[in-house]
């Protein structure tokens, strides 16, 4: 179903926020290795995905100490909430002082978190230090993992085709190393270790012209693939579902759906000049680069992002889109990521050089 206005909708202002604990990869796995060690004993043969993930630096937004000690559900959520509203805040000001915006000019927030609960949800939360309007209209989105920023995006263009005039502010907060855990010896806790870091986006969009125009996202899920990407649940809190057969079925997968999500959109993958792309690791850009025929390294912004920040899932692909532009690209792009679901995003877009 499509729920979009003809309406074109610009991209007005892009902003992006890192928790306060800078977390050097080469500290990771000293601290990793102090505590999963004696648990798995495989870890050692595991260090080298350290080493080759692209990562050097993530943030968290707990400090290291926080991670030798176990927790159960109330004191992750405990975390989580002043955490992610405080990340929301910087993500959110950031955006709105880029379009040259406050608050009050706010029509409609969506935020987008799946890494914790809050009810109230984190736009209410922000309200009081923000200042966002009363009648402010509140879409909080869960669920969508590392396909959030791209889904999120897409959501925020909707609403503001199907309402010219108004303005929406899309807010995507992650917390991942809050599931951080000790008691779950899974190769995918180890692998999410390696990855994961934590971080918000925020973009502002309304209807009209501008030098970033939006046009509607697309979206593809795989039958039979709720096993590949998720969340396991249980008492002590989230579990990482984290398939590792994800590269692989990039490379067989991907490049079909991304087809014909350019065909609904009625976009000729010719005329496509850059994907910006989800980092969701190294081995994953690669697969990406290979499925879609594009020369090795050319997915360089992405690697930029993932070295210095890790995969923050959702927000992540809203950073690479703030390292494109700040680069200077310009002409046909499209955002694109995956997650959960399982399931590919796209969303293509216009920016346009500079009179």
């Amino acid at each position: 179903m499509n729920l979009t206005a003809p309406a074109s909708v610009s991209l007005l202002g892009l902003g992006t926020a890192l928790p306060p604990h800078p977390l050097p990869q080469s500290t990771v796995v000293e601290h990793a290795r102090r505590l999963l060690g004696p648990k798995y004993p495989a870890f050692e043969r595991l260090v080298p995905a350290f080493e080759n993930a692209g990562v050097e630096m993530r943030h968290s937004v707990m400090p290291l100490k926080w991670y030798a000690e176990d927790h159960g559900w109330s004191e992750r959520m405990a975390a989580y909430l002043p955490a992610a509203t405080q990340l929301f805040i910087d993500a959110a000001s950031a955006a709105l002082a880029d379009a040259g915006l406050d608050a009050l000019d706010v029509d409609t927030i969506v935020t987008v978190s799946s890494t914790g609960i809050a009810t109230p949800t984190l736009e209410a939360q922000a309200t009081g230090r923000m200042g966002f309007r009363a009648d402010v209209a509140r879409v909080p989105v869960f669920g969508l993992g590392c396909a959030g920023g791209v889904t999120g995006l897409s959501l925020a263009r909707t609403l503001a085709a199907a309402q010219p005039g108004r303005t929406v502010l899309l807010v995507v907060v992650e917390t991942c190393s809050l599931s951080f855990r000790t008691d779950r010896m899974q190769k995918a806790d180890i692998i999410a270790t390696v990855l994961f870091g934590d971080g918000a986006a925020a973009a502002v969009v309304r209807a009209g012209d501008g030098p970033v125009t939006l046009d509607p996202g697309f979206e593809h899920m795989w039958p039979d693939t709720l096993a590949i990407m998720g969340w396991d649940v249980d008492d002590t809190g989230l579990g990482v579902v984290f398939d590792r057969s994800i590269p692989e079925f990039v490379r067989e997968n991907f490049r079909p759906a991304v087809l014909g999500m350019l065909k609904a959109a009625n976009q000729p993958l010719e005329e496509i000049n850059r994907f910006v792309c989800h980092p969701g690791g190294a081995k994953v850009l690669d697969a990406i680069e290979h499925t879609m025929d594009l020369t090795s390294g050319a997915l360089d912004a992405e690697r930029r992002v993932l070295k210095m920040a890790g995969n923050m899932s959702a927000p992540t692909v809203l950073f690479v889109l703030k390292d494109v532009l700040a680069h200077g690209h310009t002409g046909r792009m499209a955002l694109a990521a995956l997650g959960p679901g399982f399931t590919a995003a796209l969303m293509p877009f216009t920016v346009r050089a500079a009179a």
